[in-house]
């Protein structure tokens, strides 16, 4: 029982505990690795993971020893002590493993000590009936909590915030933000959050495009050995994500490595179509919250509103903005008017199917937009209309691929933050593609698949060989894959900044911050979600 968390902040608790939230930092790696670098490990029991019935928690004793004769639990710590003291949340720890060691060993173990290397001192932590006091109301509160389907707010002192590792997943800046995003835009604007939400993801995503291209694992590396024979390692660290392209293959030992090292690993046809991926078992707590919410018809329509606005808005902003860019207002301006009209309409749609309809009208006056903003010389490029099954040009095999790979950033961005992507709120279940993920791919479609395309089209990349013919069927090759593939990733560590929230981030951190903030919406912390637009 994570009591060390509670005594901290009663949210970190709920996140840990009850949500089973894991994120290692910089300083959760300093501290894992402090006892095995830095302590004297001379006759002292060492990692004892003991529990308690009476109690009714354990814990894992990290070091236990007899000074002036009597057994005394001794607990490290990386940081700093409170001055000559040492901080509560570190006496409760120390005390609970006091209590531990005093079953385990039936002796007394009226003390405890906190040795905090930073500061280069002992602290001493009396096992007394005060601290026993504490420790059982504590351990009454953690139960409480694990029992709630209710995630505590955030904590009203914000300095406990900036070293918490969990607060990428908490985002305790953007719910205090959210709290007061009904004000006038002035008195926001001086309330805009802390970056707390890290910029990037600095881990590679790795993509085996090669059929007969295999991974496997070698002790911390992951090897690539490609159709000739030659191969490339990689260290397992350095690694986000692995993305298998067609028949390529990956071993169980790969499979066991990744899922044990948070790598997603993520299967896509030749084709481009998402085909599967690893989720780890977690997010109990979310996914009946999500469930609860989403059977909400007023909140359905709510964020479906809200998602829908904003893609036909950024649709509309990038049509004004190219067709400047390339002096071709007057070819689209017949589709802006009808885009114009749709984006009107949303207001008055009282119904998820009415809202669906706007947006399909919005999306194929959007397409007949974008193929007057080609090059007109561009002729393996060329766009006849949307077609999706099978793509009927290469632009369209081209637009199909990339919402592939888009769907499959989404799915790893719901995965991470624990949701449930088969139980959405905008789209109907109909098709094998998940709901939810679908509904997070309506907020990305134009930034990061469709502007990166027309620029490189526009820049004449695509040729012949980037193409697959087949009678009326056009799908790319392995060439146009990978010129797919550079063109996907280089958007997706380009950097943007959140109107609302004010701080820029890449766009693969914006897709998990949309999902993190979308979950937020149904608890207690909404208002944030589906704000993101492009300059006009």
């Amino acid at each position: 029982m994570a009591l060390h968390a509670l005594a901290y902040c009663e949210r970190l608790f709920y996140l840990e505990e009850v949500e089973e939230t894991r994120v290692a930092d910089q300083r959760v790696h300093a501290g894992r690795t402090l006892h095995d670098a830095e302590v004297d490990k001379n006759r002292e029991w060492q990692s004892l993971e003991l529990s308690s019935e009476e109690w009714g928690f354990r814990g894992k004793v990290d070091f236990a020893r007899y000074r002036d004769g009597r057994l005394v639990a001794v607990e490290h710590k990386k940081g700093r002590s409170k001055g000559d003291d040492a901080w509560e949340s570190d006496k409760l720890q120390v005390t609970a493993y006091a209590v531990l060691l005093s079953e385990h060993f039936d002796k007394p173990v009226p003390e405890g000590r906190i040795r905090y290397h930073a500061s280069n001192r002992t602290v001493r932590v009396s096992v007394d009936d005060a601290a026993l006091d504490r420790l059982r109301r504590s351990v009454i509160r953690a139960r409480e909590l694990s029992l709630s389907l209710e995630r505590p707010p955030v904590t009203d002192n914000e300095n406990l915030c900036t070293k918490c590792s969990l607060a990428p997943v908490c985002l305790p800046e953007e719910s205090r933000f959210a709290a007061v995003i009904d004000m006038t835009d002035d008195a926001a604007s001086l309330l805009k959050p802390r970056r707390l939400f890290p910029k990037d993801d600095a881990r590679r995503v790795l993509h085996v495009v090669d059929r007969d291209a295999q991974v496997r694992r070698a002790g911390l590396q992951l090897v690539v050995r490609n159709s000739t024979g030659e191969e490339k390692k990689y260290p397992g660290m350095d690694v986000g994500a692995i993305i298998l392209h067609g028949s390529a293959q990956i071993t169980s030992q790969a499979i066991h490595f990744a899922a044990g090292n948070d790598i997603a690993v993520h299967w896509i046809s030749g084709g481009g179509w998402y085909v599967g991926g690893v989720a780890p078992p977690a997010g109990v707590q979310r996914r009946l919250r999500q469930y609860q919410a989403l059977q909400d018809d007023k909140l359905r329509l709510r964020l479906s509103r809200r998602l829908a606005e904003a893609k036909i808005e950024n649709q509309l902003r990038f049509i004004v903005r190219q067709s400047r860019t390339r002096n071709a207002r007057d070819k689209v301006e017949v589709f802006l008017d009808a885009i114009r009209n749709e984006l009107q309409q949303i207001s008055r749609c009282k119904d998820a199917a009415a809202l669906r309809g706007c947006e399909g009208i919005a999306a194929r006056s959007y397409f007949s937009a974008l193929a007057q903003l080609l090059d007109p010389s561009e002729k393996h490029m060329v766009f006849s209309g949307r077609s999706r099954r099978p793509p009927r040009d290469g632009f369209n095999a081209a637009l199909s691929f990339g919402y592939g790979l888009l769907y499959r950033e989404v799915m790893a961005a719901i995965i991470a933050v624990g949701l449930d992507s088969t139980f959405g709120f905008f789209h109907a279940p109909r098709t094998a593609a998940h709901p939810l993920a679908l509904d997070l791919m309506e907020l990305f479609r134009t930034t990061l698949w469709d502007m990166p395309l027309i620029a490189s089209v526009n820049r004449r990349q695509w040729t012949g060989e980037h193409l697959s013919i087949s009678k009326k069927q056009v799908w790319l090759s392995d060439e146009g894959k990978r010129l797919a593939i550079s063109l996907f990733e280089q958007r997706k560590q380009e950097t943007w900044k959140h109107p609302v929230l004010g701080y820029s981030l890449s766009y693969t951190r914006a897709i998990e911050l949309e999902a993190r903030l979308l979950e937020k919406e149904w608890s207690g912390e909404e208002g944030l979600f589906a704000r993101m637009r492009l300059r006009g």
